[in-house]
């Protein structure tokens, strides 16, 4: 690799940290919202992250094609040994990068994990609220009382 493909390749693994930087920050900001049940503004957080995750996927390919310039195979031992060898400032922001994204992946499942308790949670007190009015049909249509004597158990009975 020349000095210049060496340069874009450190510019590439620079921005494509930066980017991770604010996906985190991103994951960390939703997941304060979800644990906060602040979920009001989720719908807004998810357009934001769906925007970011395009932006990473972009910079990503433009490292990998990057790299495949100099490396048949791009395995993780691979990408390492080259950029000790030719990149080694390169070499500690992949070393960020690989962190970033480990910790990213991390807060998107344990994210994923909280919105599928909420939605249990949810559809629990939904199904509940379902039966409530089912059973406690208690006023009809008219809003005339439709309580039949005999249709349960009395009140004040235990």
């Amino acid at each position: 690799m020349k000095q210049s493909s060496d340069s874009q390749l450190l510019a590439a693994l620079t921005a494509e940290r930066a980017a991770l930087l604010s996906f985190v920050d991103l994951l960390e900001r939703e997941q304060g919202m979800l644990v906060e049940n602040r979920t009001d503004r989720l719908l807004e957080q998810s357009e934001q992250k769906s925007n970011a995750s395009f932006g990473l996927n972009e910079l990503a390919e433009a490292r990998r094609s990057l790299l495949q310039e100099n490396l048949p195979k791009l395995s993780a031992d691979a990408i390492h040994a080259w950029l000790a060898a030719h990149n080694p400032q390169g070499l500690a922001v992949w070393h960020e990068v690989l962190a970033l994204a480990e910790r990213a992946q991390q807060l998107n499942r344990t994210n994923g994990e909280l919105i599928q308790i909420k939605l249990r949670h949810n559809q629990q007190s939904l199904a509940v609220l379902s039966s409530t009015v089912n059973k406690a049909n208690l006023y009809g249509p008219d809003g005339q009382p439709s309580f039949s004597p005999g249709s349960g158990r009395s009140l004040g009975s235990g």
